[in-house]
């Protein structure tokens, strides 16, 4: 690469880890490099592997591609509903990805929950950052804090309920009929 696209790639790397409120350290350990090579990166007075630039972008939540991505600005983007991303969840869950890669400033899903599914037995946690949970159809259970001690909270249609993400969270559709959902994070977490 050349000094110039060096200089760039570092602003990108830079840009997303600052989106999501990462420290320069924060992105050294979860990438497995030193926050000193993280700094120098940045300011683009080294090079990375391809190797170290996956473990980077997926620190970061994006492919390796974003971080070359010379778009400063994202313009519209419209996702029809066959063509949202799906992720893997658990049995009788589905969970699509609605805000489109790159992650900028908003992580956005819709879930669906058959009557009895759940987001899995125990709660979990990820990342550090503001996470809404909005019901759209349906009964959900939302429990917040650690197993054995976690609140529940009953919310049906156009209720909604906040939290940090590092609080251990487990969502459930005890009722008998279908629930939808939606949950905003901001900032991207990291994948």
């Amino acid at each position: 690469m050349t000094e110039p696209e060096t200089a760039r790639l570092g602003a990108r790397i830079r840009t997303y880890r600052n989106m999501r409120r990462m420290t320069v350290r924060g992105l050294a350990v979860e990438a497995k490099a030193s926050p000193s090579f993280i700094s120098q990166l940045e300011r683009g007075r080294t090079s990375a592997s391809i190797g170290m630039l996956r473990r980077i972008a997926t620190a970061l939540g994006l492919t390796v591609a974003d971080l070359f991505s010379e778009e400063d600005e994202i313009g519209h983007r419209v996702v029809r509903r066959p063509s949202r991303p799906e992720l893997r969840t658990a049995p009788g869950t589905r969970k699509y990805l609605i805000s489109q890669r790159p992650l900028q400033n908003v992580e956005v899903y819709a879930g669906e929950f058959d009557p009895g599914a759940s987001t899995g037995d125990e709660p979990y946690s990820h990342g550090e950052s503001q996470e809404i949970l909005l019901v759209l159809h349906g009964r959900i259970t939302v429990w917040l804090g650690p197993s054995g001690s976690a609140s529940p909270h009953v919310l049906g249609p156009g209720d909604s309920v906040e939290y940090r993400t590092s609080v251990p969270h487990r969502v459930a559709n005890e009722g008998d009929q279908p629930a939808e959902v939606i949950w905003v994070i901001s900032p991207p977490t990291p994948a």
